[in-house]
């Protein structure tokens, strides 16, 4: 049988490198135990420091789950310093995707619980299978939803928040997009085509402008409002340091292309 391992596969557009990273441990729903979850940070961190890295897409192998949660078994053994460093890692996963230099998507297929809806949270996009279910079930197996769970009411407003950690209630796709957790779901078999569509928008983006929106969003998140526009005055400035906004601007009057590619069809695959 075929060891959990995380897939990699590099697909070179005109504006760039899209990473897909997808999660291999389907006979257990793709849950997380600490290897994976340390073999994730290596993957997440080396690609923070590629340049042509435009996004990178996170997903479930197979069918059934994105990511159905964290090793149950594994934390069945835990005492209070080893359950710390188990903790501490996963944050540290998702707080590697938060503030990754590029757009990090969730292709969410099947299964997203606890862990899993954790780092779907982490991620700026998520886009969803009409199949996929939601779910915070901790408090059912003895602990409280921690880490990144504190996104939720950022995301989906307090009040539905408290419901999903304090029920521990598996929801449907079209219940989290009426949250606002996730894109408008589309049936299975389409759910590679709106991440395309997904894709296709960052691609058409200016590279520069990007990374510097996913900057500023730790500037807004952590900054009061004033703080937060004060930076974003910096940011705007600097942006002419390069000839990215010059270039984009006279291609929109010349009626070019509105980004900085010509098409956003993949070349070959490459692994």
């Amino acid at each position: 049988m075929a060891r959990p391992t995380i897939r990699i596969d590099r697909r070179e557009y005109p504006a760039g490198t899209v990473v897909r990273l997808g999660v291999d441990n389907q006979r257990k729903l793709n849950i997380l135990d600490s290897g994976l979850v340390r073999l994730l940070i290596e993957h997440v961190g080396q690609l923070a420091s590629e340049q042509a890295v435009r996004a990178v897409v996170l997903t479930g192998e197979g069918e059934r789950a994105f990511i159905g949660g964290a090793d149950m078994r594994e934390m069945a053994g835990l005492e209070p310093d080893t359950a710390r460093k188990f903790i501490t890692t996963l944050h540290e996963l998702c707080l590697r995707l938060r503030e990754h230099p590029v757009p990090t998507i969730a292709r969410i297929n099947g299964y997203c619980l606890g862990g899993g809806m954790e780092i779907a949270a982490s991620c700026d996009l998520r886009v969803a299978s009409a199949n996929a279910q939601f779910g915070m079930p901790e408090v059912r197996v003895g602990i409280p939803s921690v880490i990144e769970a504190a996104l939720l009411p950022r995301i989906i407003g307090a009040g539905r928040a408290r419901d999903l950690v304090l029920t521990g209630d598996i929801i449907g796709a079209d219940d989290a997009y009426a949250m606002g957790f996730v894109r408008r779901p589309v049936a299975p078999a389409d759910l590679d085509a709106a991440v395309e569509q997904c894709l296709a928008s960052v691609l058409a983006a200016g590279a520069s402008a990007i990374r510097d929106q996913k900057a500023l969003f730790k500037h807004w998140d952590a900054s009061s409002l004033e703080d937060a526009i004060d930076a974003s005055v910096d940011f705007f400035a600097n942006a002419y340091r390069t000839p990215e906004p010059k270039r984009m601007m006279r291609s929109f009057f010349s009626g070019g292309a509105s980004g900085d590619s010509e098409a956003t069809e993949p070349s070959d695959p490459t692994s």
